[in-house]
């Protein structure tokens, strides 16, 4: 082990202990310390990764019982919940996808759809990639696309001159790379952030409506298309003006298709699986446009707050299991068996689960209220600035950090600070959340910017100066959207949390 691994690993604890000694706090509030100092602990190993991820996701489980801050049941409880199921039942479907080559026809029709010279084929390129990390992991959005990108390439290098087809490249990467990041900004499905957003703002503020599936994509789903065109023109205007046209990559992706054949009907299954759990998601509560409001299917029921969007996931998940296949033997001849799903990422589930688990104590404890109380000078600040210091920060911050350890650090805080200035927190934590995501610059920032960047056709440079653009792109268009459009998320009974009410407080 290096030496900096050693000061990484040493420097949770230390700066944790230190926390809890030298923060001022009444002494009848000995939680509160406790559970800074594990928070810390918590923040110092998540950012520097001196031990894997989801071990420090288990942190809780071993100091909160111990410190006496929750109880081991009540800790243990908040690693699986509907928000997690959620997750693995859209992970199991997207896997199924990837299983029968789904997401690949999809992705060759839609570029196929756009066809055109190089700014229609990298808008053909982004587009796909966009749709299906709405729903697919961006990781494997990005793989996928990778390979078809480099057939692509390679037909042009053909056809152009050398500098053009460099200028191509980078293009043409870099906006496979973004789109994945920017399509999963789309539903609560896409990116690990926007689930935890739902669940801790529920955990937080337990008696206001839950922000359903339908409500995140509603508003979520615009963002994604504004974003989306402003980065194809950001590499357009960078990569793409020199750059002739050039049609006979179309036969590029018409041999892709071939190759695939025919729709087979394990793809027919899992398209129309597919298709019925995104409507159920989205229609599962009441949908309002204006005066006209159309019923959820979910009032059908004796009990429609009992169903939850993970409850719909699992559902469709387990019919996938269900099915038989028209290939293979025994087990494996269904559309779903589990060796597939030993692939789906069970680290993220332990992240999940810890950063809920820090998000209930931060309440429980009374560190939220002791955090909110001493953030009263934020409300001299206007909304706007508000928001754009966040996504700024939020923005900057996770190029070098996970996106969803980070998301889950900030966000209890974020929930503490909007009580305590009198703001709804709904738009602090849904900026927040969605900044996350627009990690541009660095090749740690995501998986998908390290992907393309192991092609070995991108420079950390060429890389850096794009994405700084962009990430300042970020900041402007979601703090634009969130402070006018931000009220499309709001219900009337969610728009005054209080303390009181909605923030359990242990004395």
């Amino acid at each position: 082990m290096r030496t900096s691994e050693w000061i990484f690993l040493a420097l949770g604890p230390v700066l944790g202990g230190l926390v809890y000694f030298l923060m001022p706090v009444n002494p009848d509030q000995p939680l509160v310390a406790f559970t800074a100092g594990v928070a810390v602990w918590m923040g110092v190993w998540w950012l520097t990764e001196a031990v894997p991820l989801p071990v420090t996701s288990l942190l809780p489980l071993v100091f909160f019982p111990l410190l006496g801050v929750m109880k081991s049941k009540a800790v243990a409880s908040l690693y699986m919940n509907d928000t997690v199921f959620l997750f693995i039942g859209g992970f199991i479907v997207a896997l199924a996808m990837e299983k029968w080559n789904l997401h690949r026809r999809i992705a060759i029709l839609v570029v196929l759809a756009i066809g055109g010279g190089a700014k229609r084929t990298l808008f053909g390129f982004m587009l796909a990639t966009a749709l299906l990390s709405m729903w697919i992991s961006n990781t494997a959005t990005a793989m996928m696309m990778i390979p078809i990108a480099m057939a692509v390439l390679k037909r042009y290098e053909e056809l152009v001159e050398s500098s053009e087809a460099s200028l191509l490249s980078v293009g043409l990467l870099l906006g496979i790379a973004y789109s994945a990041s920017i399509g999963g900004m789309g539903t609560l499905v896409g990116t690990p952030p926007n689930l935890a957003f739902a669940q801790i703002y529920h955990q937080t503020f337990p008696n206001a409506p839950d922000v359903s599936f339908a409500e995140w994509m509603f508003f979520a789903a615009p963002l994604t298309v504004l974003m989306l065109f402003a980065t194809w023109g950001v590499l357009s205007m960078l990569y793409m003006r020199k750059v002739k046209y050039v049609g006979a990559t179309r036969a590029v992706f018409q041999d892709e298709l071939k190759k695939l054949g025919k729709t087979g009907f394990e793809e027919k299954v899992v398209l129309i699986v597919f298709v019925i759990l995104a409507l159920l998601w989205i229609t599962r509560k009441p949908l309002e446009f204006g005066s006209l409001v159309i019923p959820g299917w979910s009032s059908l029921l004796s009990q429609p707050k009992y169903i939850g969007d993970g409850t719909v996931a699992m559902m469709m998940a387990i019919i996938l299991f269900l099915i038989p296949s028209k290939q293979g033997e025994g087990k494996k001849a269904h559309i779903m068996d589990w060796e597939t799903v030993r692939g789906l990422p069970w680290g993220i589930v332990l992240l999940f689960g810890g950063g809920f688990a820090l998000a209930g104590a931060i309440s429980e404890s009374g560190l939220s209220l002791w955090i909110g109380e001493r953030l009263n000078n934020l409300s001299a600040l206007s909304p706007v600035a508000t928001t754009g210091a966040i996504c700024t920060l939020m923005t900057f911050l996770t190029e070098l950090t996970s996106n969803t350890a980070t998301t889950q650090m900030a966000l209890p805080i974020l929930a503490a600070t909007a009580v305590a200035i009198g703001r709804n927190p709904i738009l602090l934590m849904v900026p927040a959340t969605l900044s996350a995501s627009c990690a541009f610059m660095m090749p740690v920032a995501t998986p998908p910017n390290a992907i393309i960047f192991g092609t070995g056709r991108i420079r950390v440079a060429q890389m850096a100066k794009t994405g700084i653009m962009l990430n300042l792109v970020g900041v402007i268009i979601i703090t634009l959207w969130v402070s006018v459009a931000g009220t499309m998320l709001l219900e009337e009974e969610r728009k005054a949390p209080s303390v009181a009410t909605e923030v359990p407080v242990v004395p």
